[in-house]
């Protein structure tokens, strides 16, 4: 899945609204978001930041599993994207871009990649986070035991056995 940073940010309220005060915090937030998304649904996620008005700008690195792209000077995030969604696509896997740009949507459509608006990605996350949530909260299931198998006679004997007696 490859994610359009910024367009997320953008999108996403609880996300918008850190970015009012900390964008980096923003870009954290989301990382953090999208690796537990990962790590739930089994999907690689790669999440691509728009750098190109940074002189020097383009890294990349993981962030809990996620890898994060930081655009080259004079790149976009949407360059990167429809680059990795044709690469990706013609390696039989089902590539989607997480967009609501509908441009870089129909974009990634003709090379090959599924579109999911942001809202649709929202929604996702939230449902895997509901469900860690919920996995989270139940009590690990008893350990059955041999012993909880037997009946009271079965356990009688063993025990006989054990100590030598028959």
């Amino acid at each position: 899945m490859l994610v359009d940073g910024y367009n997320m940010i953008g999108a996403w309220p609880e996300l918008r609204q850190l970015a009012d005060d900390s964008l980096e915090d923003a870009r954290d937030g989301l990382l953090e978001m999208m690796a537990n998304y990962q790590g739930f649904s089994g999907k690689k996620v790669i999440v691509v930041f728009d750098a190109h008005q940074v002189p020097g700008a383009g890294s990349r690195f993981r962030h809990g599993g996620v890898e994060v792209i930081f655009t080259k000077e004079k790149e976009t995030a949407d360059e990167v994207i429809e680059r990795l969604a044709g690469e990706l696509s013609g390696r039989r896997s089902i590539v989607q871009v997480a967009t609501s740009d509908s441009t870089e949507q129909h974009v990634a459509f003709g090379r090959g990649a599924l579109r999911v608006s942001a809202r649709e990605l929202a929604i996702a996350v939230r449902e895997a986070q509901e469900q860690i949530r919920r996995r989270l909260d139940q009590p690990p299931p008893r350990k059955s035991s041999f012993d909880q198998a037997l009946s009271a006679e079965m356990k009688e004997l063993m025990e006989k056995w054990r100590r030598g007696q028959q």
